[in-house]
């Protein structure tokens, strides 16, 4: 059965899903999902050749409308898929086009915008990038004071963005400016399309935790944009951004990544349990399996909260439940596997993870750096997307509002 069949009324999940391991199994390179596997690097190549593959077979940006170029699959249509696909070693889809920016463009752009922009982020030629966080304005996001001044046909930009991931990537930036002064900071943001090469933009590497060049500093010196460019009128930024926010947290407990993880784990424990104590073994044995089931707990909330999001009953904190949840048992996930490593898990060099083998790997070492990287970089899965700290405020506020 062709994915053209699955509707959002007729979607039979077991089959879908079947279709979906099929097609990774067969159309996933496979250079790309043996780094994939071993937790090597992945060059921007690896993403926009598998988002390519998936574009011809119309499963990239299937959720969009049928009038922007997608399927209108459904949101539990989405999360098999997303699911199915990280269970077997795919890249993650970089969202800021096709999940972010996109989704914006369909909803609220002109029709010039739609036609000149949607293309590009289907067939992955426009790479794009999220500007949106400042060095005083994260998880407060509306406190942004990057300004934009209008200047006849254009707004002349300077500021600042911060942790701009796979800026250096990037052809262009959706990007939140202050066009106006107000005594409410939510008013007075303005959404604007930035492409890259303006002169006066200038990409500074942030090299994080990991060792490894994600993110940036973005800076903005006099940098002309037309006016043409701003998505929706002036002032709409900040709602905007809350509707582009809404659909970055729906998928964020990651679950099929973490699925492949945890049998990734065991056979790790396997190899190396038999040169352990048996009591130091019952131990290990004991905390996989405390990992194994909260694992299974998280995949159902997942689904409980997707259900309930699309018969329309969300109480609000589902996502951000989610985003705790999942972020800190990511953590706890890594954290037990390099120290399942005994004294290799000390190991790390961010080039042994960009050059060796991974995990087929028979030096220590090697699967040492892959597994440690894992350990580096989940700690940021627990600040962006809203600080965890942020989401446990926003969870009790909600409660205690009754």
């Amino acid at each position: 059965m062709s994915a053209k069949h699955f509707s959002p009324q007729d979607f039979n999940e077991a089959a879908f899903r079947a279709e979906v391991r099929e097609f990774v199994a067969t159309h996933l390179d496979p250079a790309t999902r043996h780094k994939v596997q071993n937790g090597l690097y992945l060059s921007k190549h690896d993403y926009v050749n598998w988002q390519q593959a998936l574009h011809r077979r119309g499963w990239f940006g299937a959720t969009w409308p049928s009038a922007a170029g997608g399927k209108e699959w459904s949101v539990l249509q989405e999360h098999a898929f997303l699911q199915e696909c990280a269970i077997g070693a795919a890249p993650m889809l970089i969202p800021y086009g096709v999940n972010m920016v996109g989704p914006v463009l369909y909803t609220f752009g002109n029709a010039e915008q739609k036609r000149r922009w949607l293309p590009g982020i289907l067939t992955s030629e426009t790479w794009w990038c999220q500007g949106y966080s400042e060095p005083n304005a994260g998880s407060d996001l509306a406190s942004i004071v990057t300004g934009a001044v209008r200047d006849g046909d254009h707004y002349v930009v300077n500021g600042t963005k911060l942790w701009t991931t796979e800026a250096h990537w990037a052809d262009m930036m959706h990007c939140l400016v202050r066009t106006e002064r107000t005594a409410r900071k939510q008013e007075g943001i303005t959404f604007l399309l930035i492409d890259m090469k303006t002169p006066g933009i200038t990409v500074e590497p942030i090299v994080t935790l990991d060792g490894v060049h994600h993110t940036n500093q973005v800076f903005f010196d006099n940098v002309r944009v037309p006016v043409e460019n701003v998505v929706g009128k002036e002032g709409d930024g900040w709602k905007l951004a809350k509707f582009l926010l809404s659909r970055e947290r729906s998928f964020i407990a990651d679950t099929g990544n973490k699925l492949r993880m945890i049998a990734q784990m065991r056979e790790s424990v396997r190899a190396y349990s038999p040169a352990l104590s048996d009591p130091a073994r019952a131990v290990l044995a004991e905390r996989l399996a405390t990992l194994e089931a909260d694992l299974v707990a998280l995949v159902e909330l997942e689904r409980g909260y997707l259900q309930e999001w699309v018969a329309g009953h969300d109480d609000g904190i589902g996502a951000s439940v989610l985003k705790v949840r999942g972020s800190e048992l990511l953590q706890r996930m890594s954290e037990f596997w390099r120290e399942s490593l005994g004294p290799y898990g000390a190991c790390y060099d961010p080039a042994e993870r960009n050059g060796g083998d991974g995990l087929s790997s028979p030096h220590p070492w090697i699967q040492a750096a892959a597994i440690n990287y894992q350990y580096l970089y989940g700690r940021c899965w627990s600040v962006f997307g809203g600080a965890n700290e942020i989401q446990r405020n926003i969870i009790a506020a909600n409660l205690l509002r009754g």
